[in-house]
């Protein structure tokens, strides 16, 4: 039975998946179904809660500060997301290229994206700090500002910091992603396309981008999910201030749930984020499917 078991394949395939199937069951579903049924009560740090159904839900629809961090976290995703995909693609295309030490820079290009993202939050908050900021005193001795800019104590200054931040600990991860995809392309079709005289921007509209499409539908959504879901970089830099201006949704789940104590409706505003993510995945799903399309697989 044993030697049958091993000429199995699916028996085998099925042996293998096996402690990441454990894995992900105690560590993502057991804590999304929890977080879940936890949404439905009212839930408090040191004691149980009992059913009160969608009270916490409809209480989080009309509150003015969960309002402000559903805008603030969709406007982040959006601004921050695009800014990646044109700065990670710019980037992608020129270490494509054939460059000097091209190796070396596409290593020192992912720095910012191992870095620990609590200690890239603290280095751009002395970059951002109202006394010793680095870009204002540089903007003083250029003469184009008279003062110090208050990067963190205005409410869309801090906003716009707060992406520039993520944008640039995201862009390594788009621009080296993409460039994986623009090395599966074959030089042939840039050659074909030279010979029927097309310019480099239409070998890019018309040969890069429709080919490397499937590669931007799967990155995009990681880094739409990354950025929805960012917590480190937004509660060590702001911690949602000035006046709720920077506070996310996940940021302001864990200042109900946990500094608040009010678990049912940290747990409730969690839960409300996951719609938003189930898009994101769909995007990366029909993604996929044309990649296998264009592979001659089933559309």
């Amino acid at each position: 039975m044993f030697e049958k078991f091993q000429n199995s394949r699916n028996a085998l395939g099925w042996a293998f998946m096996l402690p990441a199937a454990v894995l992900l069951l105690l560590f993502l579903t057991y804590p999304l179904g929890l977080g879940t049924w936890l949404g439905f009560t009212d839930a408090k740090v040191g004691r149980d809660g009992v059913w009160i159904g969608f009270e916490n839900f409809a209480y989080l629809i009309t509150d003015s500060v969960a309002q402000l961090a559903l805008f603030n976290t969709l406007f982040y995703t959006v601004i921050a997301s695009i800014f990646k995909f044109v700065l990670g693609l710019y980037l992608a295309i020129l270490l494509n290229k054939n460059l000097p030490f091209k190796s070396f820079f596409r290593a020192v290009v992912l720095l910012p994206w191992i870095a620990p993202t609590a200690l890239s939050a603290i280095a751009f908050w002395w970059i951002y700090d109202s006394q010793f900021s680095i870009i204002s005193w540089t903007l003083m001795r250029m003469g184009l500002i008279d003062h110090y800019i208050d990067f963190l104590g205005n409410p869309w200054n801090a906003r716009f910091s707060t992406i520039a931040a993520n944008v640039w600990r995201g862009v390594p991860f788009v621009a080296i992603s993409l460039l994986a995809g623009l090395q599966t392309i074959s030089p042939s079709y840039y050659e074909a396309s030279a010979i029927d005289g097309a310019t480099p921007w239409q070998q890019f509209r018309h040969v890069t981008l429709p080919l490397l499409t499937p590669i931007i539908a799967v990155v995009m959504t990681f880094s739409v999910l990354f950025t929805f879901t960012d917590f480190q970089l937004i509660y060590v830099l702001t911690r949602g201030g000035p006046l709720n201006a920077t506070h996310l949704m996940a940021t302001l789940s864990f200042q109900r749930a946990i500094s608040g104590g009010a678990l049912g409706e940290g747990a409730a505003l969690a839960t409300l984020m996951v719609p938003f993510l189930l898009g994101a995945i769909m995007f990366s799903y029909f993604g996929l499917q044309r990649r296998a399309w264009q592979q001659g697989g089933d559309k």
